[in-house]
């Protein structure tokens, strides 16, 4: 006698799909929660609502939670157990990119910090 299947909706992943109708609604829910996020994004840039120091913080909050619906709902990262594969694929590009964009911030650093000033090296030049 084998085990009976779980089809409990509590126990799938969020990016796990069924039926057609099933990813027709994530596909949905995901574009609406897509374009609020964006029409957040250009409000809190463009109006007087947010104290404006802040607004670089709100908008890279923004920003990771648009990445995250992009992942969960259309590219369908989820924590299913057959996605293991998706998910470490993921993290090596997050690092390669990570390390790529702090690695050229670190050089290019170094290389502020070496040059002559500009005054000096015109003067050099006369």
């Amino acid at each position: 006698m084998s085990a009976p299947e779980r089809t409990d909706e509590a126990e799938r992943a969020p990016g796990a799909h069924r039926s057609g109708r099933d990813r027709l609604y994530s596909y949905i829910v995901g574009l609406s929660l897509a374009t609020i996020l964006t029409a957040a994004s250009f409000s809190a840039a463009s109006s007087n609502l947010v104290w404006a120091p802040s607004i670089p913080v709100l908008l890279a909050v923004l920003a990771i939670a648009q990445m995250g619906v992009h992942l969960v709902f259309f590219l369908h990262v989820s924590s299913a157990p057959d996605s293991t594969n998706t998910v470490l694929a993921l993290a090596f590009g997050i690092f390669v990119v990570g390390l790529v964009v702090f690695g050229s911030m670190i050089i290019m650093a170094n290389l502020s910090h070496d040059m002559v000033p500009m005054d000096k090296l015109l003067q050099m030049q006369r």
